[in-house]
């Protein structure tokens, strides 16, 4: 080991010792800026506390001497004088989702097969065609045939009786209207296209031309004029039955639609009107409270809407009882997560407890009294956790904090927002509803407005019953064309009614063996 020199040694030894001394030193500032701090912090509360007594806000509560160690939460709480924290219920485990089947899954058998069978022409090894069948190798793959535009022509005999002369030609075969240019399952694949697919009139167009099928715009629009008065009666129907029926769902979304002699498009509505199946689309100018109670006039029920002052006309009477939206509310605690991440998810977390009971029970197939007993015995005591949650917290929070105001929206509409526990009719919100706008939402981005208020109120039944379709689980061209050829030239033959012409009537038809 080699020796250090005296001098040396000591040097570093004072190097050490200074800087322990900067350490020390740097040590003893951060306490005095910790202070410091403090200090601050405990004037700038002071200050607050001042200026919210000068606003007449009372300040917080002086704060206990702690409490000793050996109490539990409770007895804390009441030494502390603070209200204890509800429990939160305990959330049900959720129900275990079917697994996915994996790998290759087999195509629908109900598809058209169409076959083919290849065989090798020659061996590869030696040339030789004297080949013998000893397998067959089966291949099913995914198809498709583009959709044929085609013509029908009709040949109507005209013959004269043998006994009298008299001549007399042959019906033709069934049509949408007198003297029409398409039939009833062409006109059908149009309003199909648009109001299902959500195209365009032109855009169906160009697709036709492609095809060396060329036809006006106005002649696309008046097709869909017709379907729409062929429809009409049918519609109407749908509207007798919500109007009779126990319960209804209405939501309302803008429509810009062109008026003669306006200078710009003009802000319409499109409401929707919907049970479990039935769906009714209305178009109006305006979005009044009045007009809304007028229409709403014969129906004595519940009805599920958004908490808007426009509905209050409808409720005034008492004959029509109020449900909320829960989903609204959840929304309101999602969105106040940004300000508020702990009180925000508990408040969240009570409506999820409803959601996830009402999954269950959808799981398990409960519907009518079943479905009651089961969301009366799961969610009053989430109801009421959440009722002493809110008394709780409310108290601590400002106003506009978000919040407070979700604890409002359910504190303002609490027996509508929990109305579906004890009617097993009723949905946990309109969501359903809302749905049915993104199709309209689709819609309104690919033809921007309706041309006409007429073309609105035509838009509105098409809607309507593509929507009812999708509520029986029907395929709608299929429906459109049984309902085209007895509502056209042949009704009088077929000699049906509106209610005899309704989705639901068609549905009936496919279940009944031929």
């Amino acid at each position: 080991m080699a020796h250090v020199p005296r001098a040396q040694f000591d040097a570093v030894v004072r190097q050490l010792a200074a800087a322990n001394a900067q350490v020390v030193s740097l040590t003893a500032d951060v306490a005095r800026l910790a202070l410091l701090a403090a200090e601050s912090n405990d004037r700038l509360h002071e200050m607050m506390a001042a200026v919210l007594r000068r606003k007449g806000v009372p300040g917080p509560p002086p704060k206990a001497p702690p409490a000793p160690a050996s109490l539990d939460e409770t007895a804390r709480a009441a030494y502390e004088d603070r209200p204890t924290a509800p429990p939160r219920p305990p959330k049900p485990d959720a129900p275990k989702k079917p697994r996915r089947p994996t790998g290759r899954q087999p195509l629908p058998e109900h598809l058209e097969t169409e076959e083919h069978t290849v065989r090798p022409a020659a061996c590869p090894d030696c040339g030789g065609t004297n080949l013998e069948r000893v397998d067959v190798v089966r291949e099913v793959k995914l198809h498709v045939v583009k959709e044929h535009q085609r013509q029908r022509v009709v040949h109507r005999v005209t013959c004269a009786c043998r006994n009298c002369g008299t001549r007399t030609t042959a019906r033709s075969l069934p049509a949408p209207f007198d003297r029409s240019k398409a039939t009833c399952e062409w006109l059908a694949w149009l309003v199909y296209m648009k109001f299902v697919m959500l195209a365009p009139l032109d855009r169906i167009r160009r697709d036709l031309a492609s095809r060396g099928i060329r036809l006006s715009m106005s002649y696309l629009v008046g097709q869909i004029e017709r379907a729409a008065e062929l429809l009409d009666p049918v519609d109407g129907e749908h509207w007798k039955r919500l109007l009779a029926g126990e319960w209804m769902a209405t939501d309302a979304t803008g429509l810009k639609v062109l008026v003669p002699k306006l200078g710009k498009s003009h802000d319409g509505y499109l409401e929707i009107y919907r049970n479990d199946k039935v769906v009714v689309f209305q178009y109006e100018p305006e979005k009044g409270g009045a007009t809304l109670a007028a229409k709403l006039a014969a129906f004595e029920g519940t009805m599920l809407a958004d908490a808007e002052h426009r509905h209050n006309g409808v409720f005034a009477s008492g004959r029509v009882l109020e449900a909320g939206c829960n989903a609204h509310g959840r929304r309101k605690f999602r969105d106040a997560e940004a300000v508020q991440p702990v009180l925000a998810v508990e408040g969240g977390d009570f409506i999820a407890s409803l959601y996830v009971a009402e999954n269950e029970a959808r799981t398990l197939g409960l519907t009518g009294d079943a479905l009651r007993a089961w969301r009366q015995e799961k969610m009053p005591p989430v109801r009421d956790a959440m009722r002493s949650w809110m008394d709780a917290v409310e108290p601590t929070l400002l106003p506009s904090d978000p919040v407070a105001k979700a604890i409002r929206y359910y504190r303002n509409h609490w027996a509508a927002l929990f109305r579906f526990i004890d009617d097993p009719q009723l949905p946990p919100d309109n969501s359903a509803s809302e749905r049915e706008y993104q199709n309209v939402a689709k819609l309104r981005l690919n033809i921007l407005f309706a041309g006409s208020t007429e073309g609105a109120h035509r838009a509105a039944t098409l809607l309507g019953m593509a929507a009812t379709c999708r509520g029986y689980g029907l395929d709608t061209q299929a429906y459109l064309g049984w309902a085209f050829t007895r509502l056209g030239t042949h009704r009088d033959i077929f000699g049906l009614t509106a209610a005899e012409l309704t989705p639901e009537a068609y549905g009936k038809t496919l279940a009944t063996p031929s």
